[in-house]
């Protein structure tokens, strides 16, 4: 499996990123400093990409794949792209609290820790529909990571488009959201333009 090992705070730094967006809550003292030169239209479409391949953790190849969904269905491509990368259930796992960044989302579901209507699913890139229930397995529920983990995230607001029960530990996706309920700040329509050459 291929791994990006960039320390998340110099990505970031890279990108012009937050690392909250990622679920880190650390902050980088040191300034990107670059020299002044003009960034072509193809430099900021590839950094948009780069961004969003960053943040939901997804390598080059599923990403075009993803593109080339996203085109294939109804409605602007820009945001079927980014509501494919957001039901994805790492990333549902994350926003639902039940893991501190997405790269331990990622790693939960890769241990099967996650039922997705009552089926164990360990692949972190499979895609929620609206109506799916996502619970933590009865086993892992008394282990003390994820006693840590929940009490680490208990504050952290949930998505309008998901219902979260921190009793069972267990969320329903409500429906599948529209861009103005994602909170990523990537302008996904120079990622259409870039692919669209």
């Amino acid at each position: 499996m291929a791994v990006n090992r960039t320390p998340i705070l110099k990505r970031c730094r890279s990108l012009g990123l937050e690392p909250a967006y990622l679920g880190v809550d650390k902050k980088s003292k040191r300034q990107l400093v670059r020299s002044n030169r003009k960034v072509s239209e193809y430099g900021l479409q590839l950094k948009e990409k780069q961004k969003a391949k960053f943040i939901y953790g997804v390598l080059e190849k599923p990403f075009r794949n993803y593109y080339d969904k996203a085109d294939r269905q109804k409605g602007m491509t820009g945001e079927n792209l980014m509501r494919i990368l957001e039901s994805r259930l790492d990333n549902v796992v994350f926003r639902l609290g039940l893991a501190r960044t997405r790269r331990e989302a990622r790693q939960i579901v890769d241990h099967k820790f996650i039922l997705v209507n009552g089926k164990c699913v360990n692949v972190p890139s499979y895609l929620v529909k609206a109506g799916d229930v996502i619970e933590v397995r009865e086993k892992s529920k008394s282990m003390q990571r994820m006693k840590d983990i929940i009490a680490a995230t208990g504050g952290r607001i949930i998505p309008e488009w998901l219902d979260f029960d921190e009793e069972k530990l267990s969320g329903t996706v409500k429906e599948l959201p529209n861009r103005s309920q994602i909170d990523i700040p990537v302008d996904e329509m120079l990622i259409v333009e870039l692919y669209s050459k």
